[in-house]
């Protein structure tokens, strides 16, 4: 095989690896954009986890704790186009977590961390028995400590 044959072969996988990838990227955002979150009556716990579970609505809600913002002030730091940053919007409204005014022409984001409150008191829940593992840990360790020492 010659050098011009193997260049081409090479960028042939390059391309198909590059367009599988950009598949794969385009069904996950159509998956999440996609999370069905209008049959639940009111923001409920399932609603706001689902909502947070992506690293970009998360740094959105970061973001909006500094404040109300638009989508052109949401959207300047992500790599992504103001339809894709709406859409994530929209997400965090229906789990209760973002609300939108009509402020003259433009609909500012506000944060709404009042949902994240039932989450948190779920979360808690967790604290003790995490404390208690932590506890029997510590002291294990302490034993094991003893035991060589001894």
């Amino acid at each position: 095989m010659n050098t011009m044959s193997r260049n081409l072969m090479r960028d042939s996988v390059r391309n198909m690896e590059r367009d599988e990838l950009t598949s794969q990227k385009i069904l996950y955002n159509h998956l999440v954009m996609n999370i069905d979150l209008t049959t639940q009556p009111t923001p409920s716990l399932d609603a706001v986890f689902a909502a947070m579970a992506d690293p970009t609505r998360r740094a959105i809600l970061s973001r909006l704790t500094q404040g109300e913002a638009s989508v052109n002030e949401i959207a300047s730091p992500f790599e992504m186009s103001q339809p894709a940053v709406s859409k994530h919007l929209k997400v965090l409204e229906r789990a209760g977590l973002v609300t939108r005014a009509v402020d003259k022409q433009r609909r500012p984001a506000r944060l709404n961390a009042e949902p994240m409150r039932e989450a948190v008191a779920w979360l808690e829940e967790f604290r003790t028995f995490w404390t208690g593992s932590f506890d029997q840990l510590d002291g294990l360790l302490d034993q094991l400590k003893n035991n060589v020492e001894d």
